[in-house]
């Protein structure tokens, strides 16, 4: 079972970037076929934030975030980013990577749907504040 781990949260001040990284503990190449970035305040369901399908590349991103946040990832590091630009404070949250071993995800919309992903990390915390 692979191990996902975050780092690169913080604190940063409305309208700055932070970088958020995952690595994982083993190659996701042939075991897992998409990787997303969710995110979770105290009292909310835990939403995505973006997915990549990992053999093509295709990314979905949730449409509060769209044109601010970039996923992207390193096959041969095995670790996924998140770059997170224009960030307002309520992009603050704790900040989840996901893996799945679902083959096909047959929507965009389920890309982004918690149900979809296996394998999940600890999170990072990020707060924005204004």
């Amino acid at each position: 079972q692979v191990q996902l781990v975050e780092s690169g949260g913080g604190s940063v001040q409305a309208g700055g970037s932070l970088r958020l990284s995952c690595a994982a503990s083993d190659s996701w190449v042939g075991r897992y076929y998409y990787m997303a970035w969710f995110r979770q305040v105290p009292g909310k369901e835990r939403e995505g934030v973006a997915s990549l399908y990992i053999r093509g590349g295709a990314t979905v991103y949730a449409d509060s975030v769209k044109g601010r946040f970039t996923i992207s990832r390193d096959n041969a590091a095995n670790t996924l980013y998140l770059q997170m630009n224009a960030l307002k404070p309520e992009d603050t949250a704790m900040y989840y990577c996901a893996a799945s071993a679902h083959r096909s995800i047959l929507t965009p919309t389920l890309e982004l749907e918690r149900e979809s992903y296996n394998f999940w990390g600890q999170g990072t915390q990020v707060t924005v504040s204004s």
